[in-house]
């Protein structure tokens, strides 16, 4: 049973990555018709639990989004934090007299949910029009509204109406709300004598947000502030909003507007990383104006929240698909993480940093001794290590030698935070401009070994089932086929002494008599916690989940997210029961076109599968008539999960 805690969260940094117009068609908001279904329901809701709520909205996320992996990875991200810091999200007036309807139904789609985004709403269009009509002509001195006694009247008068008519629009799509139209924001004059009624907020009182949902309501403030003498202020909406993020230190601030985000020229602006791309932006000859102007305030606010925090900018219609997938839907602004580098041990100033960093969630028998050791042998070598300041991320790729032409990732570790943070995503984009080509060995029960599949153009299961080998930027032929030959004979063992991982998997060996029961070392740690089946069933009860404590649900990465295309097949030595069985499955799936099934056809006895570099095709490379029965059905797991598709898709499922 899902509980409305399970469920309490926050938005995605993610990676961007495109999705197919049939998604996009399924993560738009309800239409004001489903508005009105939900209005229908709300009469019914006082009769319903929660937890009743809950599990039919994590239904329809699971609907809307179409991964499973992405539902989970952001309930648990957002889950992570108290219910107050979900988001804070600036409503201007052009949304709420355009897109109402939008904005309501999304608002409520997160209220079933149990998330409580604090709304912060303005109204200057509004107020331009009544302005005008009252025969006031509108001032504006640096672009900051002059508000003298009659405009902040009508103002005071508009933001009351417009504040009461959101309400009123939630309550009736049966969202509870709680309009706090005064108490929260304290302020000074900004400048009497130049703007008169304007404020400059030196004040956030955060007790009337935390009680209204605390008691599960919605909190709805508009942009007034009031002095410490109780004289009415008019503050900007943008900058309400920022000041309110401070106190609160959400996770994502949202700005709806309905352009949908920053515009390079005509191109919309995906994601920007303040840390690495501020100074670049800033000389670019399209940044100008109002962009210029927003990436820099939003750098400011940025700069003074935790660094998990960013900003997203978009329409009301995309809230939704913004919150909940990796390719967003507006443009994505977070402080990112400057990357070092290093080419040699004494490049590091923290020395016990970087012993900790390597050792981090791999506390075996004599491991510091191993690490010691193995900075030893990284000073005798050439190198470069990539890592982030807090140490979050830390890789360190071994250069190409006259007898190894390809580089090898010699260790790669990232903490649960630097996988949220997507700093991975940074790293392995750093590395593959540097080094054209790579090889790195992962254990096969490695929770983040979609993602490794996302960022390889091959791989190599070996015959043990215990490792898997990647590699990028090496070619079909002899110095390919000669890796793959050393993979299936040695294993990780392969890369000696220059894998970290391989020398602590050595150290266990040694310093434990038990070692056949204890748990194994992968270069990310953490093993994935598996769902329950019945045995030979796959029901549709079956479930496969995650730890938390790295990366909860690995990407897949931007080359093979949620793939659409159909993928050929080859199959190799496809005989007996196991083999008709795996043709049949692979006949029949809706993603895999079978060209040639090889049957009967030795000469190939490398265990597992390689992706063609050309990421068009996949080759099934097996002994298949020596596997055991249901291994057909585990290789098509892997083939889906290698090309981006659901892991049981294709599989039959059984009452």
């Amino acid at each position: 049973m899902f509980s409305a805690r399970a469920v309490r969260a926050v938005a995605r940094a993610g990676v961007r990555r495109r999705l197919s117009t049939r998604q996009v068609a399924r993560l738009r908001p309800a239409s004001a018709s489903s508005a009105l279904s939900i209005q229908q329901r709300a009469a019914y809701s006082s009769t319903q639990s929660n937890d009743s709520l809950t599990r039919a909205a994590v239904v329809q996320v699971l609907n809307n989004i179409g991964s499973k992996r992405e539902v989970q990875q952001y309930l648990s991200y957002f889950s992570s934090v108290s219910s107050q810091q979900f988001a804070v999200i600036k409503v201007g007036g052009a949304i709420l007299t355009d897109h109402l309807d939008e904005l309501c139904a999304s608002l409520a789609f997160l209220y079933t949910l149990g998330l409580f985004p604090i709304i912060v709403h303005g109204a200057g269009p509004q107020l331009n029009k009544l302005l005008e009509a009252a025969g006031v002509v509108p001032q504006f001195e640096e672009g900051i509204r002059v508000t003298d006694g009659k405009t902040l009247r009508i103002a005071k008068e508009l933001f009351l109406a417009e504040n009461l008519k959101l309400v009123q629009r939630l309550e009736q799509m049966g969202v509870r709300t709680r309009p706090i139209t005064s108490g929260v924001f304290t302020a000074d004059y900004l400048d009497e004598a130049r703007w008169k009624f304007v404020g400059k907020i030196t004040e956030v009182d955060k007790e009337p947000i935390e009680n209204a949902i605390a008691n599960g309501y919605m909190p709805i403030l508009m942009s007034l502030a009031e002095t410490a003498e109780g004289q009415v202020l008019n503050v900007n909406a943008d900058v309400a909003a920022g000041e309110l993020a401070r106190a609160i230190e959400p996770l994502k601030v949202v700005y709806l507007s309905e352009k949908g985000g920053l515009f390079n020229d005509t191109q919309k602006i995906s994601v920007i990383n303040l840390d690495e791309q501020f100074d670049y932006l800033m000389a670019q000859p399209w940044c100008k104006y109002g962009t210029r102007l927003k990436i820099k305030e939003i750098k400011e606010l940025l700069d003074s929240l935790p660094r998990a925090s960013s900003v997203a900018i978009i329409h009301p219609a995309d809230l939704q698909k913004e919150l909940f997938t990796d390719s967003g839907a507006g443009t994505l602004i977070r402080r990112g993480d400057r990357l070092e580098t290093a080419t040699s041990v004494a490049d590091f100033t923290d020395l016990e940093k970087l012993k900790d960093g390597l050792i981090r969630d791999r506390e075996v028998p004599d491991a510091r001794a191993t690490v010691d050791r193995f900075l030893d042998f990284l000073r005798a070598r050439k190198f470069k290590a990539y890592y982030d300041e807090p140490m979050n991320a830390l890789a360190v790729v071994l250069d190409p030698s006259p007898e190894q032409p390809y580089a090898t990732l010699a260790t790669l570790t990232i903490t649960k935070q630097g996988w949220l943070g997507h700093v991975a995503d940074n790293l392995f984009d750093a590395i593959q401009k540097d080094y054209p080509s790579l090889v790195w060995t992962v254990k096969a029960d490695d929770e983040n070994l979609t993602w490794f599949f996302g960022r390889a153009n091959g791989s190599l299961v070996h015959d043990d089932g215990n490792d898997v080998m990647f590699w990028y930027g090496i070619e079909f032929g002899e110095p390919l086929t000669k890796l793959m030959r050393e993979f299936t004979a040695h294993g990780r063992a392969m890369l000696g002494d220059s894998n970290l991982e391989a020398r602590l998997h050595r150290g266990a060996q040694l310093a434990s008599k038990n070692f056949e029961g204890a748990r194994s070392y992968s270069t990310l740690a953490r093993r994935p916690v598996m769902g329950t089946a019945r045995p030979g069933a796959f029901s549709k009860g079956f479930s496969r989940g995650y730890a938390t404590t790295t990366n909860p649900n690995p990407p897949y990465g931007e080359k093979l997210a949620s793939n659409t295309q159909p993928s050929r097949v080859a199959l190799i030595g496809a005989r007996g029961y196991t083999g008709q069985a795996l043709i049949g499955l692979v006949d029949a799936h809706p993603n895999f076109e079978l060209r040639h099934p090889i049957s009967g056809k030795h000469g190939v006895e490398i265990g597992g599968f390689a992706v063609h570099s050309s990421g068009k095709r996949v080759v099934i490379c097996a002994t298949i008539d020596n596997l055991l029965k249901g291994a057909a059905t585990q290789c098509l797991q892997s083939m889906n999960l290698a090309r981006g598709y659901a892991e049981l898709e294709g599989i039959p499922t059984m009452g």
